[in-house]
């Protein structure tokens, strides 16, 4: 387990620190990750990776000629945010446009493609590459799905190596698409990993038994099996991966040649690596495979979780000479390449946030009192984190309480530094969806982020006409949503007393249910999903579809108070769903009997924000065998 730490909530600050005070010579530091300190020849593709903390040594580890330009660093296996993808790469870019790259996890989708979109907003010319490599994850006919892995390794090794060359970025791209269609990993764990500040791991793998098809966030395998000798446990490595082995060299020619990567998961020594590697090896020949520059060792971990992984990558002539080529790295080296002149711009640009600009008197009212109720959010979910913890561990990775305490806590303090600027509500709740997105990374950092900023735009910073929310509510760095649909007047009273939703009059009520319909279809616009898929829009859809019913008849309050009730109601509904979408796709049987966290969370803040009604009824607990 992670037993060394200070305040866990800063592990993966203070991890990226030590990493960057150990290796000065190789990395600087900008917002939101690390870029090489060598300067990049003009022109010169860059290639962004990055992921969760927890890792190492991916993905900052990788950051170097012939590898990564740099890397953007979430927190503990949560993907990093959109701004600081934008801030990474703003800071690799020289020219050649940006290749943003990635484990196909659905919070990395959401903020590398929304890191993108900015990017090519500002000019550059930026592109996206998901590695989808975990045979586990997905069927060998629609291997889209699928999770990347220890695959994440050679495939951008390959894609870096493509941009080393002087490739151009729809050459690198290409080349980088077929290393990944040609790459095939699994796994086996014999005990999970515990989060930093966590008393118990993600999951415990019985005596004498083995998980199967496990990912790198702790999540657990889809099946288990008795414990094998070392020669067992790559002989099932090795028959599972080659039982793709045709499709997998179908798009290399058929080619006979691989490049293995046996690697270690975080507490599996390398003496025992090296055990069954020499198996592997044996096996591969024996299939007429001729190995090519294989890697043994630790590339892509999962905090202190026991367990290797295989990956094999067949090559043909061109991707055998970009995995063979030079690379130095902090965590990896091969080769030797020339001396590189050390950079010596100013990193401070990178990370841009728009001015706030103040808003009208009712609109800065209304931020006020938008900012309280974004501290009852934070208080809420500071009370809940443990039990949405446990309820995200039934089957995904057990940071769902931790993400959304982060999210809270940020947007909390960033809507009440925006007050004190003079901001209206708009800019109010930009600013707040902003820095949620920042420091929750993951799903629902990318998703509540948005929704704020999409409630933002609907109130606008300005008092009656329309317009406004111009100055902050669409921010520079990834972004969502704009302010251009105004506002109409009266905004002092929209948000009630004690930090609940309540409206002044019939105006009032009207602007905050268009704002909820906004932030909704924001959430499912990026997120892709749609009710019965076991997510947080199990719960939002039924509370707006309610809340604009209810409200011609009810008034707003008591409205808002039957739309909390009935999100209640659906989020617990969801025990009987299994899951079809995120990290959870994987193990969705598992999570029969348990309600989805991020539907819970959901249903747990709109029923705290209920004005005036202290018995909204919550969810009952999980229960003890979840």
């Amino acid at each position: 387990m992670t037993v060394l730490t200070n305040d866990p909530r800063a592990f993966a600050d203070e991890a990226l620190a030590g990493f960057a005070a150990a290796h000065a010579e190789d990395i600087r530091t900008v917002h939101g990750g690390v870029v090489r300190a060598s300067a990049t020849p003009p022109g010169q593709v860059a290639v962004v990776i990055g992921g969760g903390t927890g890792h190492y040594p991916a993905f900052a580890g990788w950051v170097g000629p012939g590898f990564a330009h740099g890397a953007a660093c979430g927190h503990v296996f949560a993907s990093p945010s959109a701004s600081q993808i934008c801030s990474v790469a703003r800071a690799a870019d020289n020219g050649g446009g940006v290749i943003l790259a990635f484990g196909n996890y659905a919070g990395d989708i959401l903020h590398f493609g929304r890191a993108a979109e900015q990017l090519r907003a500002e000019g550059m010319d930026a592109r996206t590459l998901a590695v989808t490599d975990d045979i586990a994850s997905g069927p060998a006919d629609n291997t889209a799905p699928r999770r990347g892995i220890a695959g994440d390794f050679s495939v951008l090794k390959i894609l870096g190596a493509a941009a080393e060359a002087g490739l151009g970025i729809d050459a690198a791209v290409r080349a980088g698409r077929r290393a990944n269609a040609a790459t095939r990993s699994l796994g086996l764990a014999f005990g999970g990993c515990t989060l930093p500040g966590a008393d118990r791991p993600l999951f415990t793998v019985p005596a004498g038994r083995m998980s199967v098809g496990l990912g790198i966030h702790g999540e657990p395998g889809i099946a288990e099996l008795p414990l094998p000798t070392a020669d067992r446990a790559a002989d099932l490595l090795v028959d599972r991966i080659l039982a793709e082995r045709a499709v997998a060299a179908a798009g290399v020619g058929g080619s006979d040649r691989v490049a293995p990567l046996l690697n270690g998961l975080g507490a599996t020594k390398y003496e025992e690596l090296y055990v069954v590697y020499r198996r592997v090896a044996e096996r591969l020949a024996a299939e007429g495979l001729t190995v090519v520059a294989p890697v043994v060792g630790e590339q892509i971990t999962s905090l202190g979780m026991a367990g290797l992984s295989l990956t094999l990558t067949f090559l043909d002539d061109e991707l055998e000479a970009l995995w063979t080529a030079p690379a130095a790295t902090p965590a990896f080296r091969r080769g030797a390449l020339a001396p590189r002149p050390p950079r010596t711009d100013d990193l401070t640009t990178t990370h841009r946030m728009p001015p706030v600009v103040p808003g009208g008197p009712d609109s800065r009212a209304l931020g006020a009192r938008l900012a309280e109720a974004l501290l009852t959010v934070r208080n809420t979910v500071v009370a809940h984190e443990a039990r949405l913890g446990d309820l995200d561990a039934v089957a995904g990775d057990g940071d769902h309480g931790i993400g959304m305490r982060r999210g809270a806590e940020a947007a909390a303090a960033a809507a009440r530094e925006a007050v004190a600027l003079g901001a209206g509500a708009g800019t109010v709740l930009a600013h707040a969806g902003a820095a949620w997105s920042e420091r929750a990374g993951g799903t629902s950092g990318a998703l509540w982020g948005a929704a704020l900023t999409s409630f933002g735009a609907v109130l606008g910073d300005h008092d009656g006409g329309t317009g406004g929310g111009g100055s902050g509510a669409a921010g520079r760095d990834g972004g969502t949503g704009g302010g251009g649909s105004g506002a109409s007047g009266g905004g002092s009273g929209a948000a009630g007393r004690n930090g609940g939703m309540g409206g002044r009059d019939a105006t009032d009520g009207a602007r905050l249910t268009r704002a909820v319909r906004a932030a909704v279809d924001a959430v499912l616009r990026i997120g892709g999903a749609r009710p019965g898929d076991k997510t947080l829009v199990d719960a939002a859809v039924p509370f707006a579809d309610r809340l604009e019913a209810a409200l011609p008849t009810a008034g707003f309050a008591a409205a808002w108070a039957q739309a909390a009730r009935a999100a209640s109601e659906a989020a617990e509904a969801t025990a009987a769903i299994a899951a079809r979408l995120g990290r959870a796709r994987t193990h969705g049987v598992r999570g029969l009997g348990s309600p989805d966290p991020g539907a819970v969370s959901f249903a747990l803040i709109v029923a705290a924000l209920t004005p005036n009604s202290p018995d909204v009824p919550t969810l009952p607990e999980p229960e003890e065998s979840h």
